[in-house]
């Protein structure tokens, strides 16, 4: 699945651009690499401040979503891990990088509907 876009590559030309859609495998790699590479750090900052650490803490799951909320927004949409893995996140009309409000929907409450679907909305929502 792809769309097509025009961009603007200077102000005499425009250059078409095909944008794919990044698959179900390619983002499940690009999370497992991001809950690889965020939890050393997490773990040493939780560890700094409370003097032990727990997967579970309060803290480190604070973290966490701040991470997947913040970073997103000030790298144009990427992650390290989606970084490493060539993808990003876009709106679907616009194709621009999210903003704040937009990560915050998608974490927040994509992680509630996920839970409650006991994860088959994840499966779901890669096609």
């Amino acid at each position: 699945m792809y769309n097509k876009m025009l961009y603007q590559v200077s102000q005499n030309r425009l250059e078409e651009i095909i944008l794919y859609k990044a698959g179900f495998w390619i983002r499940l790699g690009a999370s497992i690499l991001d809950n690889l590479i965020i939890s050393i750090p997490v773990a040493i900052i939780v560890f700094m401040f409370t003097g032990h650490y727990d997967a579970d803490d309060l803290n480190a799951r604070i973290l966490s979503t701040l991470y997947s909320i913040i970073l997103p927004v000030y790298w144009y949409g990427r992650t390290i891990g989606k970084r490493i893995c060539g993808i990003r996140i876009q709106t679907y009309d616009t194709h621009e990088p999210p903003k704040i409000t937009t990560m915050l929907m998608r974490v927040l409450v994509a992680g509630i509907v996920y839970a409650l679907t006991l994860g088959i909305g994840v499966i779901v929502s890669s096609k």
